[in-house]
């Protein structure tokens, strides 16, 4: 009887295993499960098996790996939005990053209902659609108590919905609230058109979200069908935007 160096991890059985750290990067470097496939000469379901594995505890591994570091003491946090096959069945990523060195801490996604003029023909194609955003952020503010310093200093946008929530949470922290101001093009409308953005660390890492997760682009025919695996993909980036910050420092 003989072992081999997966017989005692979730590796184990899997072909192939060799192509798992080039689907990691081709998929946190704006690619797409088909033009990975035809990048590595393999078939596009192996793709597909391979980033469902990797995204399967990327959550979890990102969770851990932060607790490994001493609590941020300033942090901000803020909602990205995005959709799920159509602009009529809109989701939510609500976000929380370290505002000196930009890692990501933990998020959280959710359905929402359309807004402006998308909510009349939204409810009319599809009915009634629940907002979930309040219970995420209270289930990502819920996972962060042990990643945030008791006495941080908590930066959002004005969104009256937030300080509530803050205050629940984190209720010996200093929660400071800014005006949004106009996204600009260069950003995709993360990236601000202020002199000086005071949640640029947030904004930052939501416009690098966009421009390395294809499914993220504002105009892009990769969209997510499923939002499970939207929240397996940012888990897969941050992973990999936390592993390159922490070899800068």
């Amino acid at each position: 009887m003989s072992f081999s160096a997966a017989t005692k991890n979730r590796l184990n059985g899997q072909k192939k295993r060799h192509l798992n750290t080039d689907v990691r990067k081709l998929m946190t470097g704006l690619v797409s499960q088909r033009e990975a496939a035809r990048i590595l000469g393999i078939n596009r379901k192996t793709v597909v098996r391979k980033f469902r594995f990797l995204a399967e505890t990327a959550k979890s591994e990102l969770h851990e790996q932060n607790k490994k570091l001493p609590p941020a003491v300033e942090v901000e946090f803020d909602d990205l939005e995005t959709f799920e096959h159509t602009k009529y069945k809109p989701l939510s990523v609500t976000l929380m990053v370290e505002f000196k060195t930009r890692r990501i801490l933990g998020f959280e996604v959710a359905q929402m209902p359309a807004k402006g003029k998308l909510a009349a023909p939204a409810r009319k194609k599809y009915g009634y659609r629940a907002d979930h955003r309040g219970p995420a952020r209270k289930k990502l503010f819920s996972n962060m108590t042990e990643l945030v310093h008791p006495n941080a200093l908590i930066r959002s946008d004005s969104n009256p919905t937030y300080p509530s929530d803050v205050k629940k949470y984190f209720p010996q922290a200093k929660h400071v609230t800014v005006l949004g101001g106009r996204g600009a093009v260069v950003g995709q409308g993360e990236l601000k058109k202020l002199r000086w953005d005071p949640i640029f660390s947030l904004n930052h890492t939501c416009a690098m979200l966009r421009a390395n997760i294809n499914r993220l682009i504002r105009k892009t025919w990769c969209t997510t069908k499923k939002p499970s695996e939207l929240a397996g993909h940012i888990a897969l980036f941050a992973l990999e935007h936390n592993r390159r910050i922490a070899a800068t420092l």
